[in-house]
């Protein structure tokens, strides 16, 4: 079973047409990668879709947008990840409970 981040690697890459070899736990989607919010949006759409989860990237970009945390707490692929691997987990303790 691949990780969380190879499998949002492989989307981004493929819906974002980012080599995939470039792509690295510390990339930062749009500084690094130079992913544009259109194209970042259809990827988180197919990481909802592929983790059964839907990632508040509205809240996350107004959290940022009004300075209560920096970017990279979400829009760095290993933080990104691991907001992933919580949702799951969060979505999981509720399917199990």
């Amino acid at each position: 079973m691949p990780s969380t981040f190879d499998t949002v690697a492989d989307i981004i890459a493929e819906v974002c047409d980012v080599p995939r070899d470039s792509i690295t736990p510390t990339s930062h989607v749009t500084q690094d990668l130079n992913v544009d919010s259109l194209n970042f949006l259809d990827a988180v759409f197919s990481i909802d879709q592929q983790f059964g989860i839907t990632i508040p990237l509205e809240d996350w970009t107004q959290e940022v947008n009004e300075g209560k945390v920096r970017g990279s707490k979400y829009f760095v692929l290993e933080n990104f990840c691991a907001e992933v691997d919580r949702l799951v987990a969060a979505k999981n303790s509720v399917v199990a409970g």
